[in-house]
């Protein structure tokens, strides 16, 4: 498996929740480097790879959450080694109530499933995965 370096910043707001009971949750910002050569993984019957970078925590309410971040496709004949640099998450960080705030584990990981010519559709996390803390104070917004 190829070697993975990931480096994340995390924001947190305080946000309106329109889906349920609650009146407010948190909504996390992600911003991250991702290096990695994915060479070694294509072989004669991979076609291309789709790649996605997913979180898990704990929080109160429930003892896992798992919520997908970014992802991108690479295929056979592309740039296989990824050097990419501040990036931000491509889909929304929702926590169902207040469940980002101070949270001391929130674990990142990158993983991939291989698209083949032929056979079945593989499910391979990465070598290495990141923990960070979510600050405990929330990202003031301005009013304009």
């Amino acid at each position: 498996l190829p070697l993975i370096h990931l480096l994340c910043l995390f924001n947190r707001k305080n946000v309106d929740d329109f889906t349920g009971p609650r009146e407010r949750s948190d909504l996390g910002f992600l911003t991250f480097d991702l290096s990695s050569d994915l060479q070694p993984i294509f072989d004669w019957n991979v076609k291309q790879l789709f790649l996605y970078l997913s979180a898990e925590y704990a929080t109160r309410s429930n003892a896992l959450n798992q919520v997908v971040l970014w992802d991108k496709i690479v295929l056979r004949g592309e740039n296989t080694k990824l050097n990419l640099r501040d990036m931000k998450s491509k889909y929304f960080f929702f926590d169902d109530g207040n469940g980002l705030r101070a949270n001391k584990n929130i674990t990142l990981t990158l993983s991939w499933n291989v698209v083949p010519n032929a056979g079945i559709l593989p499910l391979v996390a990465g070598s290495g995965h990141v923990s960070l803390p979510f600050p405990e104070s929330y990202e003031t917004t301005k009013s304009y």
